[in-house]
C-alpha cells in the first residue's frame, strides 16, 4: 500500500515505516504525531483511488523522528568576467525527518 500526500507544498510517494525529510516543520518537538489529509492517490494492492482533487476520507499519520536534519550543502558561484569579480556562497536546508506510521483510507 502507499500513497501520495501533498506536504507544504511538495508531493511525496509514501508506504508505511517510510522515513522522509520535509521541508521544516515549526512547532514539531520529536515524538509528536502529525496528521496529513491532502492524499491525492491511494493504491490499496492494486486498487487505485484517485482524488479530484484529494481522496475523501484517507489521511496519512506520521511521526517526528527528528528535528532541524541538515541537507545538504549547495554551493552557489557568481562571477562577472573580466572584472576580477568572484563569490561563493553555500547554504543548507532545514528539513524535520519524519516516520510514516500509517495509511488511513
Amino acid at each position: 500500500m502507499f500513497a501520495i500526500v501533498e506536504i507544504q507544498g511538495q508531493q511525496f510517494a509514501v508506504e508505511p515505516d517510510q522515513k522522509i525529510c520535509v521541508l521544516n516543520i515549526a512547532d514539531a518537538k520529536v515524538g509528536d504525531e502529525l496528521t496529513f489529509d491532502k492524499v491525492l492517490l491511494v493504491n490499496n494492492e492494486g486498487a487505485i483511488t484517485v482524488g479530484t482533487p484529494v481522496v475523501a476520507g484517507a489521511k496519512v499519520v506520521a511521526e517526528v523522528s527528528q528535528v532541524e536534519v541538515r541537507g545538504k550543502k549547495i554551493k552557489v558561484f557568481h562571477k562577472i568576467r573580466r572584472k576580477g569579480f568572484d563569490k561563493l556562497i553555500g547554504s543548507r536546508q532545514h528539513f524535520t525527518e519524519v516516520l510514516i506510521k500509517s495509511i488511513v483510507a
